[in-house]
C-alpha cells in the first residue's frame, strides 16, 4: 500500500497523467492482491487463537500450508497481471494518452506480485505472534529503499537513466523482493526455526479447511469492496483525467489517516484472538470497544488536519487549479467518511478474529454495491454532481456499515464463532 502511495507522490513531480494512470493500475493490483488475503486472514485468525490456546504444532501447520498456497496463488496472479496488462486497462476504459504509462507500470510491478504474496503471509504470522515490530521495521526500510530508487530511476539521478513511470515500477518491484527476503530471514530466526516434515505428513487438511473457512468469506468482503472501487474508478474515469487524477491524489493522502486505523485494527484483532483462544470473552468485548473509540478519535483528528491543509497539499502535488480546487473540497467531505471507515476497519478485523467471518461479508457486499456503487453512479454520473457526489455516496456507505457493525459487536453473537473448543 505504502509503495504505491510513494510512487504516486513522486510521480506527481513527473506528470499528472502518469499519476492518473498509475492510480488506475494500483486499484487493479490491490484487487488482485486480495486473492492472497484468502489465506492471510485465515493465517492471522488461526495463529492468534492457537497461540492463545498454546497449540504450537497447529500454528506451525497453518503457516506452512499458507506459504505453499500463497506461492501458488502469487505465481498465478503475476502471470495474469503481466500478460493481461493491456486487456485489463482497456476494460477499465483508460484513455490512449494514459495507456503507455499504465501498461509499462503494470507489466513490471505485476510480474513480481508473488513477492507480495509471500511477504503478506509471513507478516500475518509474525503479527499473530506479537512480533509486529519486525514487519513494521521491514516496511520502514523498504519504503526508504523505494524512495531512493524512485528518485534515482524516475528523474535519472546518481548516474541512473531517467525512466519515468518504468523507473517507479522497477523500484517498487525491487523493494518488494527485498522485503520478502528479509521477512523470510526473520521468520526462521525469530518465529519458526523449522517446519518439521512430521507436521505435514499426513497433510493437515483440517487446517487447510479452517483457513478456507475463515479466508474465503473474509477475503470475499475485501474483494467486494475492492471490486466496487474498481467499478467506481471506471465511473470516475468517465468524468475526465482531472477527476481521475484528483481521486488518485486524495486516496493516497487519506491513506495516511486510515493507516492508523489499520494498525489499531491489526493489533487489536490479534489481542482479541488471543483472548478468545483463552476463552476470556468479556475481556475481548471490552478491549474491542476501547480500541474502536481510540481509532475513531485519532482518525477524526488526522482527517481534520488533512482537510485544513488541503489547499497546501494539493498545491505542492500539482499546479492544476481544478485538481487543487476539487481535491480541497473532497478532503473536507472525507472527514465524515473517515469516522465510518475507522469503525469498519476495526470492527471487521475484530469480528474475524473471533471467528465471526460471514457477517462482515454479507453486510459489506450488500451495502457496498447498493450504496457506494449505486448512489455513486446516481449522484456522480446521473445527477451530474461529479466527484463530490461520488464522495458523498462513499460517506453514506462507510457510516451505514459502521453503525451495523457496532450493533453486531454489542450483540455478542460473535462469542460462539471461535475455532478453539
Amino acid at each position: 500500500m505504502m509503495l504505491g502511495a510513494v510512487d504516486t507522490v513522486m510521480l506527481s513531480q513527473y506528470s499528472d497523467n502518469s499519476v492518473a494512470a498509475v492510480g488506475v493500475v494500483n486499484q487493479l493490483i490491490m484487487f488482485a492482491f486480495l486473492i492472497f488475503e484468502v489465506i492471510n486472514i485465515g493465517t492471522s485468525v488461526l495463529c492468534s487463537q492457537y497461540l492463545g490456546a498454546r497449540m504450537h504444532k497447529n500454528m506451525v501447520q497453518v503457516v506452512g500450508v499458507s506459504l505453499i498456497l500463497n506461492l501458488v496463488f502469487g505465481l498465478f496472479v503475476s502471470a495474469i497481471l503481466h500478460y493481461g496488462a493491456t486487456s485489463l486497462l482497456s476494460m477499465m476504459g483508460l484513455r490512449p494518452e494514459l495507456m503507455e504509462y499504465g501498461v509499462s507500470y503494470m507489466k513490471i510491478v505485476g510480474v513480481f506480485a508473488f513477492f507480495q504474496a509471500i511477504s503478506l503471509t509471513i507478516s500475518a504470522s509474525l503479527r499473530s505472534a506479537n512480533k509486529a515490530v519486525y514487519p513494521m521495521m521491514v516496511t520502514v526500510v523498504v519504503n526508504i529503499l523505494n524512495i531512493i530508487g524512485n528518485y534515482s530511476l524516475i528523474f535519472g539521478k546518481f548516474g541512473m537513466p531517467a525512466l519515468g513511470v518504468e523507473g517507479a515500477a522497477i523500484s517498487t518491484a525491487f523493494a518488494r523482493g527485498v522485503s520478502m527476503v528479509i521477512l523470510f530471514v526473520i521468520l526462521f530466526r525469530k518465529h519458526i526455526p523449522r517446519f518439521p516434515l512430521s507436521y505435514f505428513c499426513p497433510f493437515p487438511f483440517v487446517e487447510l479447511k479452517n483457513l478456507l473457512k475463515i479466508g474465503v468469506p473474509s477475503a470475499g468482503e475485501n474483494m467486494s469492496y475492492s471490486f466496487s472501487q474498481v467499478v467506481l474508478t471506471y465511473f470516475i474515469n468517465m468524468l475526465g483525467n482531472e477527476a481521475l487524477a484528483t481521486r488518485t491524489y486524495v486516496v493516497n493522502i487519506v491513506m495516511f489517516v486510515y493507516l492508523f486505523a489499520i494498525a489499531m485494527a491489526q493489533g487489536g484483532a490479534i489481542c482479541i484472538g488471543h483472548l478468545v483462544g483463552e476463552r476470556k470473552i468479556h475481556a475481548a468485548y471490552l478491549l474491542g470497544k476501547y480500541v474502536m473509540r481510540i481509532s475513531i478519535l485519532v482518525s477524526l483528528v488526522l482527517s481534520c488536519i488533512w482537510a485544513l491543509m488541503g489547499h497546501t497539499l494539493f498545491s505542492w502535488l500539482t499546479d492544476n487549479p481544478e485538481i487543487i480546487r476539487l481535491g480541497t473540497i473532497i478532503l473536507f467531505i472525507d472527514v465524515i467518511l473517515e469516522v465510518g471507515r475507522a469503525i469498519n476497519i476495526y470492527a471487521t478485523n475484530a469480528l474475524r478474529a473471533t471467528g465471526d467471518v460471514n457477517y462482515p461479508f454479507y453486510v459489506g457486499f450488500v451495502v457496498q454495491w447498493s450504496v457506494a456503487v449505486g448512489c455513486g453512479f446516481l449522484f456522480g454520473i446521473h445527477w451530474g454532481w461529479g466527484l463530490v457526489g461520488m464522495w458523498c455516496a462513499f460517506v453514506l456507505d462507510e457510516n451505514l456499515r459502521g453503525i451495523i457493525f457496532v450493533q453486531r459487536w454489542n450483540s455478542l453473537k460473535w462469542t460462539k464463532k471461535g475455532f478453539v473448543k
